[in-house]
């Protein structure tokens, strides 16, 4: 007999890896189990806040991937008292709003440009050819309370290019949107009654998906190993947990959409707009928030190829993503403090929308956790360390630079954790963390 025969016919006895469960016209992909791999192969692998009328609170995740000049951004000194950097001066009208932070890192997230898409998730070796992304902040939050506004999150980008920020539990990318008009069109224009009930009907086909294949099911969870019997009961726990959250979609689509009194966003139509892009998001999500139309949002700001339009008008003579590998000359650095200096005074725009907006005896500000920074600490250097990071709002004692590790390597995975049990979660631990962020402390309720 050949002895290379063995592996192939063990081979053909694994379960098919395009394996669907099938009925009624429903076809259930499977995750990937051991049973579809080859004997041999599996051998040698073994070893508070939920209330509907419970005031809300909110995240905003913003990334800017081609970070901020380190030399601009940190204050030389720390403490409630600390020097605003020439960045940070721009600001100065919010100081006691936001806390900057310097000496933080995600933990083995390296790799350089690619780091983006871990920026929240935290999960290791983004560049690895073997990487698998993980839960992202706002997805876990848009698990537990999703179902409570018309959207469960909205994931945004400027000149997107696929990156994201937005990850599934199974690490999937949600594409995000960039067109601002799109997306104020879907929160605040109402369909005909026509095109509601076409999505009701939509929204009615992704029920009993389970129910429909339950036989098959069965049957397939008592010829698997145990291992694969526990995957199976994760995988088909979240067809229910999406069934439910389709369910109570549902209920919104028959309910009016808000009405605002702003005309709709026009979308920049070139890359080089690249802040008036950035301004047309900022409001958008305001308005979302406002209207509670969405409790977490996230916003990419990729790098742009093309020299970039200033708020004045000017448009630089070099592309962004070559300005930010500067080699310290002084044309490229001192054309990059100005795209620096745009962002920050769209970011103290920002602020300043959210505080002009009441929530009973707090702001918008106070109920909206902002999170600005980048996976770069360095873009000229492409190093991952010692980032970037802003955070305001959100009901946080504020308007101090925590100087958090000299190193720069301290999980900023730590301020995902204080973020969820503002949220009002109980959680412990996010991703690298090692605990809540040290020294930034809940103000009020």
């Amino acid at each position: 007999m050949n002895p290379n025969a063995a592996p192939f016919i063990t081979t053909r006895r694994a379960m098919s890896r395009r394996r669907f469960l099938r009925n009624a016209g429903i076809a259930l992909s499977l995750p990937f189990l051991d049973a579809m791999l080859p004997p041999f192969a599996r051998a040698a692998t073994s070893g508070s806040p939920l209330a509907p009328g419970a005031k809300p609170r909110r995240m905003f995740g913003i990334c800017n991937n081609l970070g901020l000049r380190p030399d601009l951004f940190f204050p030389k000194d720390s403490g409630a008292g600390y020097t605003p950097s020439p960045l940070l001066s721009l600001l100065q009208e919010h100081r006691k709003d936001f806390t900057v932070f310097s000496g933080v890192a995600h933990p083995n997230v390296d790799g350089g440009h690619p780091a983006d898409i871990a920026f929240l998730t935290a999960a290791p070796h983004p560049a690895s050819s073997s990487f698998r992304n993980t839960i992202s902040l706002d997805q876990l939050i848009a698990e537990r309370i999703g179902t409570l506004t018309r959207f469960p999150s909205l994931t945004l980008a400027v000149n997107g290019g696929g990156r994201a920020l937005s990850w599934t539990g199974t690490g999937v990318a949600i594409p995000p949107e960039q067109s601002a008009a799109s997306v104020f069109n879907q929160l605040f224009l109402q369909g005909t009654p026509e095109q509601v009930a076409a999505q009701i009907r939509k929204l009615d086909t992704g029920r009993s998906i389970l129910d429909a294949v339950a036989e098959q099911a069965k049957d397939l969870q008592r010829n698997v190993g145990e291992r694969d019997r526990s995957r199976l009961d994760q995988y088909f726990t979240s067809v229910r947990d999406l069934e439910h959250r389709l369910q109570e979609s549902k209920g919104w689509e028959s309910r009016p959409k808000p009405v605002v009194s702003v005309a709709a966003p026009t979308d920049p139509t070139s890359a080089a707009q690249y802040m008036a892009k950035i301004r047309a998001m900022y409001d958008l999500t305001k308005l979302a928030f406002e209207t509670d139309s969405t409790r977490a949002v996230t916003l990419m700001l990729n790098s742009v190829g093309t020299p970039v339009i200033t708020d004045t008008g000017e448009t630089l003579t070099d592309s962004y993503h070559n300005l930010s590998h500067h080699g310290k000359a002084d044309e490229k650095l001192s054309q990059l403090k100005i795209i620096d200096e745009g962002h920050m005074k769209l970011l103290a725009a920002l602020f300043a929308g959210l505080k002009s907006v009441n929530e009973g005896e707090e702001t918008l500000m106070d109920r909206t956790m902002i999170l600005y920074g980048s996976n770069l600490g360095d873009a000229n250097a492409h190093s991952t360390t010692n980032l970037p990071a802003l955070f305001a709002g959100g009901g946080f004692r504020h308007g101090q630079h925590l100087a958090l590790d000299p190193g720069g390597i301290y999980p900023l995975p730590n301020l995902f954790v204080s973020m969820l049990q503002r949220m009002g979660f109980e959680d412990q631990k996010f991703a690298s963390s090692t605990g809540v962020m040290r020294g930034l402390d809940f103000k009020g309720a």
